[in-house]
C-alpha cells in the first residue's frame, strides 16, 4: 500500500498533510497498522474484521471484493490513538479542544487540490465500495462522512458527522437527529422552498474529523476550530457542483443536496449503545459529483458500540463539559465520558479539594449542558476519571447513598437513549468525593513513605522497556 504523495502535486504538505495518510504512515511505522491482503467482502465481512480488531490495530483493507478501492478503519480507537493523531500527549487533548473552540482559525482557500484529481459526475455513489455493517440494517452506510453545509439564514458554515444510507447510485438517506444543526439548516432551506447544498468529506485530517464532533452553538463553524487544532488553516477549495468550500486534501468529497421535504424511511439502524433503533424517516440526499484523490482511500468508522465510534464523540463532549463545569467549579480537573456510556451518556468529573455541596452543583451543570448524559459521578483528584475500577472504588468507599445519591426522575432524554419512555428517563448523580468527617481514621491512602516509593519507581523506569512502563502507578 502506498501512503505517500499523489503524482503531480508540487508540495509535500499539499499531498497528504491534511488527509488521513500521514497518520496512517505513522501507524505503519509504529506497527499499529495491519494490512489485510485477503479479499474482503464489504457486505458484513469488512464489519466483522473491524469489530474483531476493535481494541487493536488500525486496519487497511488492500483488496475489496468488486472494487479497486482500498478501505481504512479503526484509526481513532482510544485516547492514546487520538493524541498521536494530533501529535500531542493524552493530557493535552481536552485543553487543545477547548482552545480550538475559544480561538477559531479561518480556512485558507487554494486553487488546486488533490481531492479533485478525479471527478465522477454520473452515479457517483456507485463508484464506492460502501460497507453494509450489521445484520438487521437494510442499507450500506457511509459512516466516516463529515458534512459541510451553510445556514441558509446567516450563511455561516457547519461541519458535522451524519450517517448516509446508500439507496442507489445517486441518492442516499441522511440520518440526523432533529436537534442537530444540519437538520435545522435542512428544514430552514425547505421552508424557503430550497434544498440544502452539502459536501460529504471522507478521509480528512484527524483534527478536522475531531472538530466535526464538537458541540458548538448555531453559527459557530467547526472548520475554523479544526484550523486551530491543526495549528494552521484548513486548506479549502471550491466544490465543483455546489456552492461550498471543502477540505482540499481529504481523500474524497461527495457533492449534493438535502431535501428535507422528502422523507425516507430508514428502518432499523445501529446506535452508539450497541443495539438497534428505529427512528422513522430521514432526509433524501441527491449527489451530483464525487471528487477524489487519484489513489484515494475510503475511510470507514465501525458504528454501534465500538471504540472508534465512542471516542470520537467522548473527547469533544468532555471538552465542552469541562468548559461548562468551570463556571460553577473552577477547581474542575479532568472529565471523562466513559466507554460504559459509549462515549455519550456516562460522565465522571474530577474536582480538586471540592467545597461542600459543590459536587451537586457540578452534576446539575452537566445535565444542563448536554442532554444526552444520564449518569454523572464526581470524584476527588486522586481518582483517575478514565479508570473505571478507580471510579467504582470511589462510589463504593466514599459515598453514603442516602446523602450522596441524586435521582432526577422524568428528566428530558435524547431520542437515542435506549431506556427513554415518552422522551423522559431517570437521571442519576453520584457525589463520590471524600468527606473529612465521614471516617475517624481519615481518607489518606496507606502507602510507603514518598521518598521510598519514588526510589522504587525510578528503579523500574531504569530497568523496564519503555512500552512496559505503563504498568507503573
Amino acid at each position: 500500500m502506498r501512503l505517500g504523495h499523489d503524482a503531480g502535486t508540487g508540495r509535500a504538505g499539499m499531498s497528504g498533510g491534511q488527509s488521513i495518510r500521514p497518520f496512517l504512515a505513522q501507524l505503519e511505522r509504529q506497527g499499529s497498522l495491519l494490512k489485510i491482503d485477503k479479499e474482503v467482502d464489504p457486505c458484513f465481512e469488512l464489519s466483522a474484521f473491524l469489530s474483531a480488531a476493535d481494541a487493536g490495530p488500525a486496519l487497511c483493507f488492500e483488496r475489496i471484493l468488486g472494487s479497486s478501492w482500498r478501505i481504512a478503519g479503526n484509526l481513532f480507537s482510544g485516547r492514546e490513538r487520538i493524541a498521536a493523531a494530533l501529535g500531542i500527549e493524552v493530557s493535552e487533548i481536552l485543553p487543545r479542544l477547548r482552545a480550538a473552540i475559544r480561538e477559531p482559525l479561518a480556512p485558507a482557500a487554494i486553487g488546486d487540490a488533490p481531492v479533485q484529481a478525479v471527478i465522477v459526475a454520473q452515479n457517483p455513489l456507485a463508484v464506492l465500495p460502501v460497507p453494509r455493517f450489521f445484520e438487521r440494517e437494510r442499507w450500506p452506510y457511509i459512516t466516516a462522512g463529515a458534512i459541510v453545509a451553510r445556514d441558509p439564514q446567516s450563511g455561516r458554515g457547519n461541519l458535522s458527522f451524519a450517517r448516509l444510507a446508500i439507496l442507489d447510485g445517486a441518492r442516499a438517506m441522511v440520518g440526523i437527529a432533529p436537534n442537530h444543526h444540519l437538520a435545522l439548516f435542512a428544514r430552514r432551506a425547505a421552508a424557503l422552498g430550497r434544498t440544502l447544498d452539502i459536501a460529504v468529506v471522507v478521509g480528512a485530517h484527524p483534527a478536522i474529523q475531531l472538530a466535526a464532533c464538537l458541540y458548538l452553538g448555531v453559527g459557530d463553524d467547526e472548520m475554523e476550530c479544526a484550523g486551530r487544532l491543526l495549528g494552521e488553516p484548513v486548506r479549502v477549495v471550491r466544490a465543483r457542483t455546489v456552492d461550498l468550500m471543502v477540505p482540499a486534501e481529504a481523500e474524497l468529497v461527495l457533492e449534493g443536496c438535502i431535501d428535507a421535504s422528502r422523507p425516507i424511511e430508514e428502518g432499523f439502524v445501529s446506535e452508539y449503545h450497541g443495539m438497534y433503533e428505529d427512528y422513522g424517516s430521514g432526509y433524501l440526499a441527491t449527489f451530483s459529483a464525487l471528487t477524489h484523490r487519484s489513489d484515494a482511500i475510503l475511510q470507514v468508522i465501525e458504528p454501534g458500540y465500538h471504540r472508534e465510534h465512542m471516542y470520537l464523540a467522548a473527547l469533544p463532549i468532555a471538552a465542552g463539559l469541562q468548559s461548562a463545569i468551570s463556571a460553577v467549579a473552577p477547581n474542575v480537573g479532568d472529565v471523562a465520558v466513559t466507554e460504559a456510556g459509549a462515549g455519550r451518556t456516562d460522565v465522571v468529573v474530577q474536582l480538586a479539594a471540592p467545597e461542600p455541596d459543590q459536587a451537586r452543583r457540578v452534576v446539575l451543570a452537566v445535565f444542563a449542558s448536554v442532554n444526552i448524559v444520564k449518569r454523572v459521578t464526581v470524584v476527588d483528584d486522586d481518582i483517575d476519571p478514565w479508570d473505571a475500577v478507580a471510579v467504582d472504588w470511589a462510589r463504593t468507599n466514599r459515598m453514603k447513598l442516602p446523602r450522596d445519591l441524586m435521582m432526577m426522575p422524568n428528566a428530558s432524554a435524547a431520542r437515542s437513549e435506549p431506556m427513554e419512555e415518552g422522551g423522559e428517563v431517570t437521571k442519576i448523580g453520584f457525589d463520590a468525593t471524600a468527606k473529612a468527617h465521614d471516617r475517624a481514621c481519615g481518607n489518606a491512602w496507606a502507602e510507603p513513605p514518598a521518598q521510598v516509593r519514588d526510589a522504587a519507581k525510578r528503579w523500574f523506569i531504569a530497568h523496564l522497556p519503555a512500552e512496559r512502563r505503563s504498568w507503573l502507578k
